[in-house]
């Protein structure tokens, strides 16, 4: 039987994909010279195309007003009402500035704080030689010289960017919220149950990020010990990380366990995520008495096993990421954690991370670290390891999230 149109989420999201890309590709003209370069009426149409008086009354109107109460819906101007307006007016603008400098990061607040004063008193200065002058009694209107015309265009370019960034704020302001309500589903808080004790840290590369772990009660004293990294960073990834956890904990509550879990949640991936999406995924099943650890690794980076005595383990991929093939199979694969040893899970951002001269953080460089720093607890090794990672890369920002476990049999 046919699918009907867009009933398929997957084919929603590529159909919306495709139509964004055709207009994106449009709006800076179709037909190419040899060159590569617009002609002239394509450059006349991108900066009149759509432009109505509606729209210009909206953005002097409608949009000016809602920047202005943005911007001045936290800043206290009650007190500010019976004073006369040579003093209300400069008060007002001042919090303002001040409301709109705190939103900014530190640099940006400095090149804020040099802007809006030099363009304002460039105003007060021509105003004030233009009277000097005498021009305001006749002759060439003033401001048709050419600091009239620098000051209008920085002026327009001041609005504009106001306005930018009153939307820019706005989106940060939702990531913030989103980035709250991530960190909120994702259990960071220190699991001690028995002798196992479990930490937990995670560094997005944006506001919010596309790794994944979790901690699952089981019953029977059996913890579901997950890490998983959706492909990309950003709004996105972190979407598809929402739509991986509650479908592996529907799953668990539905009472499916081991490989079942993976290949059913695999299935349920590949018809609702983008084709060119995939997740890495560990899934371990861990009795808290016998140390006992059942695991499927679908393509996700080896955890380290480090043992009280002897040499270090790795649990290396056991099937291919989820979301590429339904039809893929899983298998259970077992390991044991001893008293004294400890499991080390982590997504590619620690070992992708790299430095201005490109090199990798690489695997090796966290073995040794993992190696100096076997007598640390928990907490201080996993951020001594992201710690590490960021010195390593610095001045470099990392490009991806970065998430550690520590899973240790006390």
């Amino acid at each position: 039987m046919a699918k009907t149109p867009h009933t398929d989420p997957r084919d929603r999201f590529e159909d919306f994909a495709a139509r964004f890309g055709d207009n994106a590709r449009r709006t800076w003209g179709q037909a190419r010279r040899g060159s590569g370069d617009p002609d002239w009426r394509e450059v006349q149409d991108l900066f009149t195309r759509d432009l109505t008086g509606k729209g210009f009354q909206e953005l002097f109107g409608q949009e000016t007003n809602e920047t202005v109460q943005f911007f001045t819906r936290e800043v206290q101007l009650g007190d500010l009402t019976g004073r006369p307006w040579h003093q209300r007016y400069p008060l007002t603008g001042w919090r303002v500035f001040l409301a709109v400098a705190h939103r900014l990061a530190p640099w940006r607040r400095v090149l804020f704080a040099l802007a809006v004063p030099v363009v304002l008193c460039g105003w007060i200065g021509y105003f004030v030689s233009m009277l000097g002058q005498g021009v305001w009694l006749g002759g060439f209107p003033p401001i048709f010289s050419l600091q009239g015309w620098l000051l209008i265009s920085a002026s327009l370019l001041l609005f504009l960017l106001v306005l930018e960034l009153r939307d820019k704020l706005s989106l940060k302001s939702d990531l913030e919220i989103a980035r709250q309500i991530q960190f909120g589903l994702l259990p960071f808080a220190p699991y001690v149950a028995a002798d196992l004790h479990v930490e937990t840290a995670m560094r997005p590369a944006n506001t919010v990020g596309g790794d994944y772990f979790d901690l699952i009660d089981l019953g029977e004293d059996r913890l579901a010990v997950v890490i998983g990294d959706v492909a990309g960073k950003g709004m996105p990834a972190a979407l598809l990380m929402a739509l991986l956890q509650g479908s592996l904990r529907t799953l668990i509550t539905a009472g499916l366990r081991g490989a079942d879990v993976v290949s059913k949640l695999n299935a349920h991936l590949c018809a609702n995520i983008p084709s060119n999406r995939l997740v890495t995924f560990f899934y371990g099943e861990l009795d808290r008495t016998t140390g006992m650890l059942d695991y499927v690794n679908a393509g996700h980076n080896p955890p380290f096993i480090l043992r009280a005595d002897g040499p270090s383990e790795r649990l290396a991929p056991t099937a291919m990421a989820l979301g590429i093939l339904p039809e893929a199979s899983f298998e259970l694969f077992a390991a044991e954690l001893e008293p004294g040893d400890r499991m080390l899970l982590y997504t590619d951002g620690i070992t992708e991370a790299t430095n201005p001269r490109d090199e990798e953080y690489g695997d090796a460089r966290v073995e040794l670290w993992l190696r100096d720093h076997r007598g640390a607890d928990g907490r201080a090794l996993i951020e001594g390891l992201v710690e590490d990672v960021v010195r390593f890369a610095s001045p470099v920002r990392p490009r991806d999230d970065m998430t550690l476990m520590s899973v240790s049999r006390l």
